[in-house]
């Protein structure tokens, strides 16, 4: 397979002239000037020349912001100068994000001309009392729409959903995916909902009308949508936002987070709790009081295996009294986890006699 390289180029707010509770997305990208044609020509040229595989499939990602509520003119020249590079061989596509409201057969026509090949829609909630309390300004009956068009239109579908919403439930949440299901996106983003400096929703915060979920809360509401969206093979591409110099920890002076399940590593936290429910019903199955077992799995998937700060090998040292040797094998399908029993208690009641089978 090729290596596939992305060029993100961020245009915070730009074309969107809605200001949702929870959103300011200068904070968010950590971007705080609009883009020009020469940003965007200098940004491709810089990582085109640090890209180390001159052989890989390269996209150009604009983010933030809503590209196709952009002035047709700023868009068509942004999109000529992606385009230039994709003549020349340099760059193979073009990914944009934007708003269910601002997709229309006329923008998708521009977009096709100059090889746009995936739109990411931000969703956020299929939920129309929950967007009209965020103020997005578009409803479920938008999502449908726009995502039947784009799909007619023969571009990549993707869909944007948030977690913890002001008044959204688990089981708000759980809809939402399922909803989305029914569209058949490709690809979705995960993101918790994070208290964000300047918004309406710090304020509501503050005044105490609104209760971020706690790391483990937002952690546990990821995990039972992404086993939907796994089992009708739609891919994950992130979980939780990206974190840069100003969305970080609220605990650091410089970070735009006021508050809310922030984790450096928040993808890996759920992606574990993941494995850790795969191995416990695993060893529930077996039919022995077992000692040790040996997790056999390809050496990319040990860190998720083991846990964060081993945080999956304690629980099952805690909850049963097991040992874990982990056995990496290149030849292993990734994701592909075989937990073997390597010593059981021989009698259930004096835990000191063991039998090992191997």
């Amino acid at each position: 397979m090729k290596k596939q390289y992305i060029i993100p180029i961020f245009v915070p707010h730009l074309g969107c002239t809605n200001d949702c509770t929870f959103c300011n997305q200068k904070k968010i990208s950590g971007q705080l000037k609009n883009i020009t044609v020469k940003d965007v020509q200098e940004t491709i040229e810089f990582y085109l020349k640090n890209f180390k595989s001159k052989d890989a499939y390269t996209e150009v990602a604009f983010y933030g912001g809503s590209f196709t509520g952009i002035e047709p003119e700023l868009q068509e020249k942004l999109l000529q100068t992606v385009y230039d590079y994709i003549k020349e061989k340099k760059v193979n596509s073009i990914r944009i994000s934007t708003r269910p409201d601002y997709i229309n057969k006329e923008t998708l026509k521009r977009l096709k001309k100059y090889r746009v090949k995936t739109i990411e829609l931000g969703v956020q909630s299929t939920n129309n009392y929950i967007l009209e309390k965020c103020k997005r300004g578009h409803t479920y009956e938008d999502v449908v729409k726009a995502s039947r068009l784009i799909r007619w239109y023969g571009f990549k579908l993707g869909h944007q959903m948030m977690i913890g919403l002001p008044e959204s439930t688990e089981a708000d949440d759980i809809k939402t995916a399922q909803d989305l299901i029914k569209l058949r996106p490709k690809i979705v983003r995960i993101y918790p909902v994070l208290v964000i400096k300047d918004t309406e929703l710090e304020d509501e915060y503050r005044n105490g009308n609104y209760e971020p979920l706690t790391v483990n809360q937002a952690v546990e509401r990821c995990k039972e949508v992404c086993y939907l969206f796994q089992k009708k093979k739609i891919k994950i591409i992130r979980i939780g936002l990206q974190s840069t110099e100003t969305i970080n920890s609220p605990n650091k002076e410089t970070s735009e987070v006021v508050a809310g399940p922030y984790h450096e590593t928040f993808r890996q936290l759920v992606e574990t709790s993941m494995y850790y429910d795969t191995i416990e019903n695993k060893i529930k199955k077996i039919n022995s009081k077992i000692k040790e077992v040996e997790i056999v799995v390809n050496p990319q998937n040990v860190n998720n295996v083991v846990g964060y700060k081993k945080e999956n090998m304690n629980r099952l040292k805690e909850m049963y009294d097991v040992d874990v040797v982990i056995k990496q094998d290149i030849k292993h399908k990734l994701d592909k986890i075989d937990v073997i029993p390597t010593k059981i208690h021989k009698d259930f009641i004096d835990d000191k006699e063991e039998v090992k089978l191997k």
